[in-house]
């Protein structure tokens, strides 16, 4: 068994204000996406300034956020938040939903590509491989919240979570760190570096978030308002990822059929 580091979640205590470290996080997220955007944008289109960039990013920051927490109000624990609505503002304690991120960041790209004449996908497939930086250091702040945990186990890594009982658990939110981000972040890096066919890396993306993610449910502890929804072992958040693993692959399988049937028609 491992032992729990037990971070304090407040990384600065100012008197006035307290500064989280899962606030942190969103901000390394960000501003790791912005980073890594900057290097690229010269690839993805070249008369673009730097300025236009950090409005993307921005925007898509608001979809995260935001879609984030109203995502997590209705799809999690709408009746806590509509008995005591003044929850919703309480970022810092957690509560925050990828698939609602999903859904507005997908809203923010949308509304952006229409005002600056960028295609949906065209964004998407430019933003993509950024978003795992974003899911990785949102999975180390879940660690340092001692939440997310998973289940009861003896594996020789377990840990014992200040708010989990007393009993060793499997550390899922540095499982979903590895996968959701070091994983997907490889994956999604290396596959775009190479002309890809218009939603190829959208879809990849949502293939293996939601492959990586419906894995780790198995040993992740449901949300307890919601527990189980069927058979004793499917969650939420395995609902929520099916979705993405078929639009993902069929994403996939009709940018290269696209893209062959341009070649064909072109060669004829």
């Amino acid at each position: 068994m491992l032992p729990y580091p037990n971070i304090n979640p407040v990384a600065l205590d100012l008197g006035f204000i307290q500064i989280h470290w899962y606030g942190l996080m969103y901000l390394v997220g960000i501003g790791g996406a912005w980073w890594l955007a900057s290097r690229r944008l010269a690839e993805f289109d070249a008369s673009w300034s730097k300025e236009k960039l950090s409005d993307l990013v921005f925007w898509v920051a608001m979809g995260v956020i935001l879609g984030g927490r109203l995502g997590y109000v209705l799809f999690y624990d709408l009746h806590s938040y509509v008995a005591n609505p003044a929850l919703i503002l309480q970022v810092w304690k957690g509560g925050m939903s990828f698939h609602g991120g999903l859904i507005g960041v997908l809203l923010a790209t949308w509304w952006f590509g229409k005002r600056n004449n960028k295609g949906f996908f065209e964004l998407m497939d430019f933003i993509a491989p950024l978003v795992p930086i974003g899911l990785g250091a949102g999975r180390i702040g879940n660690f340092i919240n001692a939440e997310l945990w998973g289940k009861v186990t003896d594996v020789p890594w377990a840990m014992v979570f200040p708010t989990g009982g007393p009993e060793p658990r499997h550390p899922s939110q540095l499982y979903q760190f590895a996968l959701e981000g070091v994983a997907l972040f490889l994956i999604l890096w290396a596959f775009s570096r190479k002309p890809r066919p218009t939603m190829a890396v959208s879809g990849l993306f949502a293939l293996c978030y939601g492959i990586f993610r419906f894995i780790v449910e198995f040993v992740r502890v449901p949300d307890a308002q919601l527990g189980y929804l069927a058979f004793g072992w499917l969650t939420m958040g395995q609902v929520l990822c099916l979705p993405m693993i078929l639009g993902g692959a069929g994403l996939m399988i009709y940018a290269y059929r696209r893209q062959a049937a341009h070649a064909q028609g072109a060669a004829q």
